[in-house]
């Protein structure tokens, strides 16, 4: 549990980083670190209220097996925010402080804020300020786990502490791009039913497609059973839409044309996605 330990240390660090915070000055618990007496400026000191582990078990239909590779492990845990601000600020700069901190948590942290609050304002005569204690419960996740010894990977979500570097598209590939790399293409058959016209649906428009009938030539008697297309254009017979694409089919007539839906034929496609610019 070292990285939870390490958790309001890391958390403070994030903070003092945040130029809308620079009006505050944030530290630990523990160890304790001495406040200026009498405070001259809003000091938050991070600490965690209570943590809460959750472990499960997810088992097969033979229920005298154990799945030890979908071992879970979750955490709610609840941080408090010690949040001492001047009497010459008054109790408004504690919640003004909250709020703020608050946003930035929830907003820009990556961390999944479940619940906040806070309580009343007292008054700490030693430091000569105002004390407002808040709490905000974040939930944690790690599932599946690698093995089932007491050797865990971090509880904290990244992008608390290095989420600026993570999130820089220059150096870093985007969520988009990544899917894109896995599969940058996709295949697939369909059997014709004779009808005038048919689409098919890929869920995504294709930047590309070809299309063939195999085991049949590419033109017979004047009817085409292979196309293309590419951006704006395709072949005659088939039209590259929003989610796949359509096809036409002239065989039932007399006429030469493309024949991309005849009756018992299967046909094969290849469409490729767009580049993620």
């Amino acid at each position: 549990m070292n990285e939870i330990s390490a958790m309001p240390s890391a958390i403070a660090e994030w903070l003092s980083g945040r130029e809308e915070l620079s009006r505050i000055r944030f530290l630990t618990e523990f160890p304790p670190v001495k406040k200026a007496v009498p405070l001259k400026k809003v000091t938050v000191a991070v600490g965690i209220s209570s943590i809460i582990i959750n472990d499960t078990f997810e088992q097969s239909e033979d229920t005298s097996i154990l799945e030890t590779e979908e071992y879970c492990r979750s955490a709610l845990i609840t941080l408090r925010f010690s949040i001492h601000a001047p009497f010459s600020q008054g109790g408004k700069a504690c919640h003004e402080a909250f709020a703020d901190i608050i946003d930035c948590l929830t907003f820009d942290s990556g961390l999944d804020i479940t619940e906040s609050g806070c309580g009343l304002i007292t008054s700490d005569r030693d430091t000569q300020a105002l004390v407002l204690t808040a709490t905000a419960k974040v939930n944690t996740s790690l599932c599946p786990a690698q093995s089932t010894d007491l050797i865990f990977p971090s509880f904290l979500d990244k992008t608390l502490l290095c989420g600026s570097h993570i999130r820089n598209d220059e150096i870093h590939l985007s969520s988009a791009e990544k899917a894109y790399l896995r599969q940058p293409f996709t295949g697939g058959t369909y059997t014709g039913t004779g009808a005038a016209s048919r689409s098919i649906s890929l869920g995504f428009r294709p930047a590309a497609i070809i299309l063939f009938a195999p085991g049949m030539p590419f033109e017979q008697g004047g009817r085409f059973y292979s196309g293309f297309g590419f951006g704006g254009g395709a072949t005659e017979g088939l039209e590259i839409t929003q989610s796949g694409f359509r096809v036409t089919d002239s065989s039932s007539g007399a006429g030469a044309g493309a024949c991309f839906n005849e009756a018992g034929i299967t046909y094969t496609y290849m469409a490729f996605r767009a580049t993620v610019g």
